[in-house]
């Protein structure tokens, strides 16, 4: 078995898209006319990244009758099971066997960025993690209040926007940083990425400017459907790399 350029993260119940997700898990969930983990297979076997494993948990026997072993997709999967809920990051600790560099992708996100061009940056950075970080205007739903003294009213902003950074749920882990990650340990992405930092490894930010969306809302997961069907092209490349 080949050690794993990929570790997809499927596991998750998908609590915001119910009533779909009662009935499929939700990277099954269709973006045109393909699941939206099955776009994301094509990606990676487009960019050279064939050797994959795929983290389950909720409805894990459907993602795995779907996917089989990969042939179908001109890739090798392989899957790892949660008995419990880990986490965004605790899954990476059940793959015994990685490259000593691999990507680490949440199975529900829609984008055109390149993967193995983030992959070899995050090499040459000679990073411990990376994470792919886009710029988003995030506008807040209600009147800020600045209270100042004597609680008089110091300023009122109303539903202001702000320019932040956000992780896309693509990440780039060295080998080495498994051995940070406790035997059965649940943590989330963050947690992993803030104990790497505190014990003075590099972690490092790719900005992205390429499309992308999480698809954790029914909003996202319509706005997806208007931009994958007439790019479908820009998603899914023609022949194998």
């Amino acid at each position: 078995m080949s050690k794993a350029h990929v570790i997809i993260l499927a596991g998750g119940q998908g609590s915001r898209l119910r009533p779909y997700t009662t009935v499929l898990p939700k990277p099954l969930l269709p973006i045109g006319d393909k699941p939206i983990l099955e776009i994301l297979v094509c990606q990676l076997r487009h960019a050279g990244l064939r050797h994959i494993v795929i983290s389950t948990g909720y409805m894990a026997a459907l993602i795995e009758a779907y996917f089989g072993k990969g042939a179908k997709w001109g890739v090798e999967i392989r899957y790892v099971r949660e008995d419990k809920p880990l986490g965004t990051a605790g899954a990476l600790k059940l793959v015994k066997d990685t490259a000593p560099n691999f990507l680490v992708l949440n199975g529900d996100i829609l984008t055109d960025m390149d993967f193995s061009a983030f992959l070899r940056w995050h090499v040459r950075q000679g990073a411990m993690a990376s994470l792919a970080v886009k710029e988003r205007r995030i506008r807040s739903d209600f009147g800020v209040i600045e209270v100042g003294a004597d609680d008089r009213l110091e300023a009122y902003h109303e539903k202001p926007e702000h320019q932040s950074f956000v992780s896309m749920g693509v990440n780039a882990f060295r080998a080495e940083a498994k051995t940070f990650i406790g035997k059965g340990e649940s943590i989330g992405m963050p947690d992993l990425m803030l104990r790497l930092k505190s014990l003075s490894k590099k972690v490092s930010c790719y900005k992205v400017r390429d499309e992308w969306l999480d698809l954790g809302r029914l909003e996202d997961l319509e706005r997806a459907q208007e931009i994958f069907v007439p790019h479908k092209a820009r998603f899914l490349p023609a022949g194998p790399v």
